[in-house]
Order: C-alpha cells, then sequence, then structure tokens
C-alpha cells in the first residue's frame, strides 16, 4: 500500500463527508453555468473521469484540481484562510496553557525570589544580632536605619 492510499483510509468520516458535499456543490456550481461535463473538465485540463471523481468528493483527487475548480467558479481567494493561524482552534488552546504555565512559572519564580531575599535580610539580622550590632537595615540609597 502507498503513503497516499494509506493516508485515504485515514481520513475522519466528517471530513469525508465535507468532501463529497463539496464535490456535489461544485457540480451544481456547473450545471447552473450550463457546462457540460467535456467542456468544464478542459477548462480545468483534467479528464472526464477525474472531473466526475473530483464531483464526487473523492479525497484522491488533487489539491490543484480542486484548486483550479474553485478559481472557475471564484472561489479560490478562499483557500489562503483555510488553515490561517489566527483561525486554529488548537493552537489558540494551546498557546493559552502554554501563556498560562509560564503565567504560573513566572509567579512561582518571584514568590521564590522574595522569600529568599526576606531569608536572607533575616539571617544578616540575626547574624548583627549576635555579633551584638543594633539592628539596622540599609535604605534604598545606601543609608543605615535603626
Amino acid at each position: 500500500m502507498t503513503k497516499a492510499s494509506a493516508a485515504l483510509t485515514q481520513i475522519p468520516p466528517s471530513t469525508v463527508a465535507a468532501l463529497e458535499q463539496l464535490g456535489a456543490d461544485l457540480a451544481v456550481a456547473r450545471l447552473r453555468r450550463k457546462e457540460s461535463l467535456n467542456t468544464w473538465a478542459k477548462r480545468i485540463g483534467i479528464s472526464v473521469p477525474t472531473l466526475l471523481r473530483l464531483e464526487a468528493g473523492e479525497p484522491s483527487v488533487s489539491l490543484g484540481v480542486l484548486a483550479t475548480a474553485l478559481w472557475l467558479i471564484g472561489r479560490d481567494s478562499t483557500l489562503a484562510t483555510l488553515a490561517t493561524p489566527k483561525e486554529d482552534r488548537g493552537a489558540l488552546e494551546l498557546d493559552v496553557r502554554q501563556a498560562e504555565a509560564l503565567g504560573k512559572a513566572r509567579v512561582r519564580a518571584t514568590a521564590e525570589a522574595k522569600m529568599k531575599k526576606a531569608a536572607m535580610r533575616q539571617s544578616r539580622q540575626a547574624d548583627a544580632a549576635r555579633d551584638g550590632e543594633p539592628n539596622t537595615t540599609k535604605t534604598a540609597h545606601g543609608k543605615q536605619r535603626a
């Protein structure tokens, strides 16, 4: 079994149904334009049997054939937005989860840094008290206060 045929056996049923609907819609578009199978196939650059497969929604018809058929009915511009990243819900959800995880990690790191700073301050104060020095701390300007 070739790679292509293996991939075609794994298409989800909902996707197969969507392809079949797309093929049927393309057939309706051809008929509304009063184009014969032979004329339409020539305009796309394919054989009539391939056009019939396209209109049946067979997934083995090439993307180029589909794109050309969409061009004939003035709908090829929609191809550019089919997989746009801003509409990719799965990736957007992943981005949100990653951002939330990053935010939690940053909050945790900030809390740990504050606790470490407080522990160091307490350690200095304990050392100063043990050495008999007055309990002093430095201000932001480097001055000592009691």
